[in-house]
């Protein structure tokens, strides 16, 4: 293409001549660039997304210290025997969390040994409404349903944790 055709087009679509002329050279956007740099891959991340928003609408919200391992078990799947995968950086969950505004990070407080008989019971019913939801699901095998998590309730114990939820999520 010629430098006129760049320029009217430019002109045209309100897109910097530079940029027309990188893209008809094969030069990626920025975003494109930054994708081929991202540890996992779009689709993974997708995966993990949908994971985490999982996770939280059972009431077991995963831990941020927890999600870099995650996408590095995600990245080790994919991985060639001559290529080792290294961890992820020690920022790169923040960076996963700001990519999806449909995450947010809570705190999470343990809660009090007084207050634990009133809210348990609405908290099992919902949670067993949705897992009964999940396990409708035709891709669920029964022989691939087994145990339950005793340890989702976090009483009195001293601090709090900081976890990713859905946006939406109270």
């Amino acid at each position: 293409m010629a430098y006129r055709e760049h320029a009217a087009i430019a002109e045209l679509t309100n897109v910097p001549l530079s940029t027309l002329h990188h893209r008809d050279r094969g030069r990626p956007s920025k975003q494109q660039s930054a994708q081929r740099r991202q540890y996992l891959t779009p689709k993974e991340e997708k995966a993990l997304v949908n994971f985490l928003l999982l996770m939280s609408t059972l009431g077991q919200p995963v831990r941020i210290k927890f999600i870099p391992a995650l996408a590095f078990s995600i990245a080790r799947q994919r991985s060639t025997m001559n290529k080792t995968v290294k961890p992820p950086g020690k920022n790169w969950a923040r960076a996963f969390e700001k990519r999806h505004l449909e995450l947010r990070a809570r705190i999470v407080r343990a809660i009090d040994w007084k207050r634990y008989s009133n809210n348990i019971y609405d908290k099992i019913t919902q949670w067993f409404e949705v897992i009964g939801k999940v396990l409708q699901d035709l891709v669920i095998l029964p022989e691939n349903v087994y145990n339950m998590d005793e340890t989702g309730v976090m009483l009195s114990i001293l601090g709090f944790v900081k976890v990713l939820v859905g946006r939406d999520d109270p």
